[in-house]
This record gives structure tokens, C-alpha cells and sequence, in this order.
């Protein structure tokens, strides 16, 4: 820990294993653990009891709140909210007597940039969550999820679409939509698979 620099704040209470890289004004609260190797950007913050093993990649604004445990391979880029008690797993077919630690075993799970995850939702190694995508609580996501798709259930599946802002988008018969806090335009394309933002 005395490598660390001093930019940013963690409780005493907190382990951080030398080797690991922590960016300036993130917060680290009660009883976390950041292993050697794991990597969090600027202005991250880490609720009470977060565990984030090595190889772990956070990006800025990362929002990780109570009793979450990120296992190699999970990356997040900027702007993610992890909900209480999310669940992430790194292997698909777990055996105790068979040894599936190193290279080669651990899955990625990749959530691009704004990915919102609610309480005591459990990923399933090895999926990519696009920008903006919203998993609705006590959901289980055992497939890839398309950008700003809202999926909820379990298994979850997707359910209508949400804004950059986190609200239901409402589409017309031209497929056109807007969100109602930020004025943002968004189009659903003719196949009804892809939304993306327009000026």
C-alpha cells in the first residue's frame, strides 16, 4: 500500500495488496478488498465489503455498491452502477476437485460504458453488456445484451429499451424515441435488434 498514491480515500479497514493501481478521488469503504493486479481508474467508488481480484479492470465513475465480489475477468469501462449484492461468476462448468484457476479457464465479461446492474442480479461469465444496457434486479444474464436494452427475469430477457438517462423508451411507428429528461433522440432500426442515438 505504500506505493499507492495519496488521490484518493480509503477506510482503514480496507485491504489493498501492493501492485494494485487506484486512480485519484475514488472511495474505498468498509471492510473491501482490491487485490494485486486489479485496476481501478479515476473517481470509482467501492461500497462496504467489495472484493475486486486481480486482473479486474475498472473504468472512471465506476459505482460498485455493498457485498459485490468481481472475479478475474471482469472489465468495466466508464460509468457503470453495480447494485447491492451483484454476482458475477468466471467459470461456466465449476468442478472442487478439478482446478480451473490460470490462463485459458476464467471467462470475460465485458459491460461497456453506462451499464447499469441491479441488486442481486447474478452475469454469467463470458457475456458483453452494451453501452447503456439495464438489468433489472434479481435477474440472472446468461446471454450477450444489446446496447440500451432493458432485460429483466430469469433467465433475463430483453423487455423494451432505456435511455443514456435510465428511462423506458417509448418508440413511434418511425421507430424515432426521446428521452424525457435529457431530449436525447434515439432510432430503433427496421429489424427492431439495434437502437442507437441521433442528432
Amino acid at each position: 500500500m505504500s506505493n499507492l498514491p495519496a488521490d484518493f480515500y480509503a477506510h482503514p479497514t480496507a485491504v489493498l495488496d501492493a501492485g494494485c493501481r487506484i486512480g485519484e478521488g475514488s472511495r474505498i469503504w468498509h471492510f473491501c478488498h482490491v487485490a494485486a493486479g486489479a485496476v481501478l481508474a479515476e473517481n470509482c467508488s467501492l461500497g462496504q465489503n467489495v472484493f475486486v481480484a486481480d486482473g479486474v479492470m475498472l473504468g472512471r465513475n465506476v459505482k460498485v455498491q455493498n457485498n459485490v465480489s468481481l472475479y478475474g475477468g471482469v472489465v468495466c469501462e466508464d460509468d457503470v452502477f453495480l447494485g447491492p449484492s451483484v454476482v458475477f461468476t468466471n467459470v461456466r462448468n465449476p468442478r472442487s476437485a478439478v482446478p480451473r484457476r490460470g490462463e485459458g479457464h476464467y471467462q470475460t465479461t465485458y459491460l461497456e460504458q453506462g451499464v447499469s446492474i441491479g441488486a442481486n442480479a447474478t452475469i454469467i461469465c463470458g457475456v458483453r453488456l452494451g453501452r447503456y444496457a439495464f438489468v433489472g434486479a434479481g435477474s440472472v444474464v446468461t446471454h450477450n445484451v444489446p446496447a440500451y436494452a432493458l432485460v429483466y427475469g430469469t433467465p433475463a430477457r430483453q423487455q423494451g429499451w432505456m435511455s443514456a438517462y435510465g428511462h423506458r423508451l417509448r418508440f413511434d411507428e418511425a421507430g424515432r424515441a426521446i428521452c424525457p429528461e435529457s431530449g436525447q433522440h434515439y432510432q430503433l432500426s427496421p429489424d427492431k435488434k439495434t437502437v442507437f442515438e441521433i442528432d
